[in-house]
C-alpha cells in the first residue's frame, strides 16, 4: 500500500457536514433548509468517522435546542398577542421579539463556530455544549 492510499483512507470527508452547516445558515432566511440539513445529519452520522460524527451530533443538538426554544418563544409570542388587546401584552411581545433575535444569533454563531472547527479539520470539541 502506498503512502497516498493510507492518507486517503484516514481522512474524513468534510463535505456533508459543511453542507449541513450551510443549509442551517440558509435556513435562517427560509426555514425549510434546516429540515433538509437535519435529515442529512441524521442519515450521515452512522457512517461518519469520529471527527465528523461530532459535527453531526453538534448539528442535530443545535436543531433540537433551537426547536424547543422556538416553541417556547412561539407560546410567549401568542400570549403577548392575546394580552396586547388589553395593552399588558406589549412588553411581552417586545421581549419575545428580542429573544427571537437572540435565538437567531445563537443559532448562527453555533453554525459559524462549527464551520471554523470543520475547516481546521478538527472534530467539534464540545458537541453536547449549550453554547458554541
Amino acid at each position: 500500500m502506498s503512502h497516498t492510499e493510507t492518507t486517503v483512507s484516514t481522512t474524513e470527508d468534510r463535505t456533508l457536514p459543511a453542507v449541513v452547516y450551510g443549509l442551517y445558515l440558509l435556513g435562517l432566511v427560509n426555514g425549510l433548509t434546516i429540515i433538509i440539513g437535519l435529515v442529512i445529519a441524521y442519515a450521515s452520522r452512522e457512517s461518519a468517522g469520529p471527527k465528523m460524527a461530532s459535527h453531526y451530533q453538534f448539528q442535530i443538538r443545535t436543531f433540537w435546542l433551537a426547536l424547543v426554544a422556538s416553541i417556547v418563544l412561539g407560546v410567549m409570542t401568542g400570549v403577548g398577542v392575546v394580552l396586547s388587546f388589553i395593552l399588558i401584552g406589549i412588553p411581552i411581545l417586545l421581549l419575545a421579539g428580542l429573544l427571537w433575535c437572540v435565538l437567531g444569533i445563537w443559532f448562527a454563531v453555533r453554525c459559524i463556530v462549527g464551520l471554523i472547527h470543520l475547516s481546521n479539520g478538527d472534530g467539534h470539541p464540545r458537541p453536547e455544549a449549550l453554547l458554541a
